[in-house]
């Protein structure tokens, strides 16, 4: 199964959980201090909002898959039409050890495609490469980056 994915920056973490709780007639499935997701199966979303952003607004949009074959197929897919993306490959972010990749649109929105492999009690891992550079950060790639078509 796939799940439509969308992530949204916000500015007041309590009071856009009150706002979708509300509209989604569910609280979150996980809430942290800066974080919280909604993973709802009437229309299947995983929807994330966090404080961890530039500017309030859409961050991204993603489509998560149940398994490994799913996400090799939609990168297969992707690679066809010659799409140009950014394999991240396995990762950790957002409370989560994932299998991921990025596509931006013609207009610079970035799509996350991904397999959750397990959660984590941290919202990222850093690794510090062996060359010293500091390790890129785990979300969205830098908007106004055309990746696509």
């Amino acid at each position: 199964m796939k799940r439509f994915h969308v992530h949204v920056h916000v500015e007041d973490l309590a009071k856009n959980i009150a706002f979708y709780s509300a509209m989604f007639e569910q609280a979150p499935a996980r809430t942290e201090a800066d974080y919280a997701k909604w993973m709802l199966s009437d229309p299947p979303v995983n929807f994330a909002i966090s404080t961890r952003g530039n500017a309030p607004g859409v961050d991204h949009l993603g489509i998560q898959v149940d398994k490994p074959e799913e996400l090799e197929a939609l990168k297969a897919s992707a690679t066809r039409a010659d799409m140009a993306l950014r394999d991240e490959g396995p990762t950790t972010c957002c409370y989560a050890r994932s299998d991921k990749y990025w596509l931006t649109d013609p207009q610079g929105i970035a799509w996350e495609q991904f397999h959750t492999l397990e959660t984590i009690p941290v919202f990222s891992v850093s690794a510090t490469p062996s060359n010293g550079a500091a390790a890129q950060s785990c979300c969205a790639p830098a908007k106004n980056t055309k990746a696509c078509c």
